[in-house]
């Protein structure tokens, strides 16, 4: 037996009584040495069982009549699910770390120094012959074939959290760690006890989103899973059984604004409604548990790297209890469906949190480190949603030019572009750029990719160099101006848009004006704007020189005024040109009218039928305006 029992990667120590030389004469009815090892094995796993019972108990709220406040973790959200596995498919996927070498003899020797100290794969990883982390891995996993054979696959599916394996192949010997185990689980129902709820009908949900674009795509993946458990879309008006606010704490005010959306539904709960609700995103990591002592209505909190795995955390919440899911946790691939919101551009995932640590951003503390997904698995996601018919992808990250550098060996963001060449997606957009990683090698690609889209959003904040360095963003406004210098060299054509911050801890009005001069000479299609805002756990929150309210709202206006001229002035440059338009649905207040994004970003509308939408379509721009560009249709629609 072995020396450690590992229910769902959870060490458990096994009591082992050394065996005597000569077994002694007992008498009838004495137990031996042996059976006494046994026993004390025996008492230790129902010991250990009927621990993890009263946890799963108090997890589920099992107490009669009290509601309990439970803290569930990465482990214990992976231990709940091995509690299904018996009755679900098996094991979905696997998060490994290979070192790949030639010989079994030195295969033996890296793997005897795995077990001795699972951080030897970082050090070990030079030596390997392929890729150090591959990320999550399944079965079906065509574009890993090169990295990881499909017999090696196949074995690794059936280890636990761990666990590492020595695997041949003809590529080599493959030294694996599990890191983790996606089970493939197929929730059909929510165990639900409400009575009204019949098997045809599992109950409505609602997804309020707020904030980013990081924040729509974890909404649409939320939206997969709820459907994925058979709960179906109503509006918010329409009193759903399950509410998910998505929220956003970037600014003061975007957390306000949560609070606000949340009162309807906390009273519908205090009138006695069966409403589950559930807070997720920056304001439901940032307040965790103190959430739920403030708002005891509020079921679920859970952080953004959970959005995934929002089907069990709900599940486990409907038996009974509140959860807080706001640990740091590495983000597992979909087996859901996301619920796109277009049939036309998706938002694509590339690269999770951010390692920078700017003075006024709580997005490290509300997203996590920095966790790249693996080429195979983007790759596999953009070639589905081609297969569907989309047009256009947008790949997204809080910093996305640090893409694949906590890869060994590393990898650029570059690469992944050029990885998806080969596909036949007919648009590819990025954001966001960070001006200390903008590399030659991106803006070669934007170059000569032709599905890329010649955009670049790159945030400048300041174009004063003291705050920028009391930003701690670690460049100055000349640096910014060069690389806006080189894009244009290279593509003329490319659009520019960033964000920028007025009334920064210590922000004189000499200091402003050099951010109004920046905007001034450089050609930003637009600039999105905000008045600073301290921020919980950042170092500019505890400055002491903060800027009046008033003087921010002045700077503010003339920012805006000032970004409106320049967005003019470039798009009367784009008047008499013919550019290419993805038509993506119809203008809100204007019948007939069409609407969708040139290539450099610029939003355009064009008198149409409403057959084009989906089209690619040669437009001509006819006027131009702050925030957009009117045109008319110059040749036949693709």
């Amino acid at each position: 037996m072995s020396a450690l029992l590992r229910p769902c990667g959870v060490a458990v120590p096994w009591p082992r009584a050394a065996p005597a030389a000569t077994p002694p004469r007992r008498a009838p009815g004495s137990v031996s040495t042996q059976q006494l090892g046994e026993l004390a094995a025996l008492c230790c796993l129902a010991k250990w069982l009927r621990g993890e019972e009263r946890a799963l108990q108090a997890a589920r709220g099992a107490v009669t009549g009290v509601r309990k406040k439970s803290v569930i973790t990465q482990e214990r959200l992976r231990w709940l699910k091995s509690q299904e596995a018996s009755r679900a498919r098996g094991v979905g996927a696997v998060r490994v770390r290979q070192v790949l070498v030639a010989t079994e003899q030195m295969a033996d020797e890296v793997r005897r120094r795995v077990l001795r100290d699972p951080e030897a794969f970082v050090h070990l990883a030079d030596m390997s012959l392929d890729q150090g982390d591959l990320g999550w891995v399944g079965l079906e996993d065509h574009f890993l074939d090169e990295q990881l054979p499909r017999s090696v696959r196949q074995q690794a599916l059936q280890a636990q959290p761990g666990d590492v394996l020595k695997l041949e192949s003809s590529k080599g010997w493959h030294i694996i760690r599990i890191e983790d185990v996606m089970l493939d689980l197929r929730v059909k129902r929510l165990e639900r006890s409400r009575s009204q709820s019949s098997a045809k009908d599992a109950g409505t949900y609602t997804v309020v989103t707020m904030g980013c674009q990081m924040n729509q795509a974890d909404s649409e993946r939320m939206e997969g899973q709820l459907q994925s458990v058979g709960l179906r879309p109503v509006l918010e008006e329409q009193q759903p059984d399950v509410v998910v606010l998505n929220t956003c704490s970037i600014r003061d005010k975007a957390e306000k604004k949560v609070y606000a959306r949340l009162d309807p539904h906390l009273q519908r709960k205090r009138k006695g409604d069966d409403v589950t609700i559930v807070v997720s995103g920056c304001v439901a990591q940032q307040e965790g548990e103190e959430l739920l002592r403030a708002l005891p209505e509020v079921d679920v909190v859970m952080g953004p790297q959970f959005a995934n795995r929002l089907g069990d955390v709900l599940n486990e919440s409907m038996q009974g209890g509140q959860i807080c899911v706001t640990e740091e946790s590495r983000i597992m691939e979909d087996l859901t469906v996301p619920n796109r919101q277009s049939s036309i551009s998706a938002w694509v995932n590339v690269i999770y949190g951010c390692n920078e640590r700017c003075s006024y951003c709580v997005v490290p503390f509300t997203r996590g480190s920095e966790q790249s997904r693996p080429i195979g698995s983007i790759r596999r996601e953009v070639s589905d949603l081609l297969r569907q018919g989309y047009r256009e992808v947008t790949l997204l990250g809080q910093n996305i030019d640090a893409y694949g550098r906590d890869f060994t060996p590393r990898r650029t963001f570059a690469e992944l572009l050029w990885s998806l060449e080969d596909l036949g997606i007919e648009r590819i957009r990025f954001l966001t750029s960070h001006p200390r990683y903008i590399s030659d090698d991106l803006i070669t690609a934007v170059r000569d990719i032709p599905a890329v889209c010649e955009q670049f959003h790159i945030p400048f904040q300041s174009g004063d160099d003291e705050i920028l360095r009391r930003m701690e963003r670690g460049y100055t406004a000349e640096r910014y101006r060069r690389i806006v210098e080189r894009i244009h060299q290279e593509i003329p054509s490319a659009g520019l848009s960033a964000d920028a911050i007025v009334g920064f801890p210590g922000e004189t009005e000499e200091q402003f004006q050099r951010t109004l001069q920046l905007v001034e000479e450089l050609p930003f299609l637009t600039v999105n704007l905000a008045a600073y805002s301290p921020r919980p756990n950042t170092p500019a929150a505890l400055l002491k020189d903060q800027v009046p309210q008033e003087t921010k709202k002045r700077r503010l206006e003339e920012l805006k005024e000032c970004v409106q001229r320049v967005g003019l002035r470039q798009s009367q440059r784009m008047e008499g040109e013919v550019m290419e338009l993805l038509v993506e649905g119809v203008h809100k207040r204007r019948p007939g009218v069409l609407r969708g994004r040139l290539r450099n970003g610029r939003m355009c509308h064009v008198e149409g039928p409403e057959e084009l939408i989906g089209c690619l379509v040669p437009v001509r721009i006819t006027k131009g305006y702050s925030f957009s560009v009117a045109g008319a249709v110059a040749g036949e629609p693709r």
